[in-house]
């Protein structure tokens, strides 16, 4: 039996809906159940992602793997280079939006290729532009005398409801998760804002 699988990819978790999107239109592109999707919130620059890891070691001979753009697969044109050579050694289909890459029965064509190179050399390149946009608008927020990145939390930010609780927990009365709970924040928080007391 031959399955279709799905891979989507988003770089954050901040985007959740587009991530989504992506799924609905997996379906559309001929995988048939959730349990066939792999999706991940990694960059597309690296190679060495979890989720994409698993689908190709799942993936088996007439299998079929979807994805709605190659910038989704990787922003690596050498990245790419690897993957479209899984795709022909493995003898197995990739879809990537309206585009077919079948390999099943014959190998990448040269037309094909070069298409999907071009594609890749876009991807990568539309990458590199974002990157230099950041590090332009980083360099330019300093030289205005703005603060890069999160402010430090000082003792004077620490919430009175956790100083209250604060020192049950130190009696062991109480434990993170409580903690957590009933002042209305994250683990990760609590753990910091205890670690700013003791040290």
């Amino acid at each position: 039996m031959n399955n279709t699988y799905g891979y989507a990819r988003c770089s954050t978790n901040e985007s959740r809906q587009d991530i989504n999107r992506q799924k609905r239109e997996l379906f559309d592109l001929g995988v048939q159940d959730d349990k066939y999707i792999y999706w991940e919130y990694e960059s597309g620059t690296k190679v060495d992602r979890a989720e994409f890891n698993k689908l190709l070691d799942i993936v088996e001979e007439t299998d079929t793997i979807v994805c709605t753009e190659v910038s989704r697969l990787t922003r690596s044109t050498k990245h790419l280079c690897e993957i479209l050579q899984i795709v022909q050694d493995r003898h197995i289909r990739l879809i990537i939006g309206n585009f077919v890459v079948d390999c099943r029965q014959d190998e990448i064509d040269p037309m094909t290729k070069g298409m999907l190179m071009m594609w890749g050399v876009f991807a990568e390149m539309e990458r590199d532009i974002i990157s230099q946009r950041v590090k332009s608008g980083m360099k330019n927020a300093v030289a205005k005398g703005k603060t890069i990145g999160r402010p430090t939390v000082t003792m004077e930010d620490i919430p009175s409801n956790f100083l209250k609780y604060y020192p049950k927990y130190k009696s062991k009365e109480m434990n993170v998760t409580e903690i957590s709970r009933l002042c209305k924040l994250s683990r990760t928080t609590v753990y910091k804002y205890i670690a700013l007391i003791e040290n």
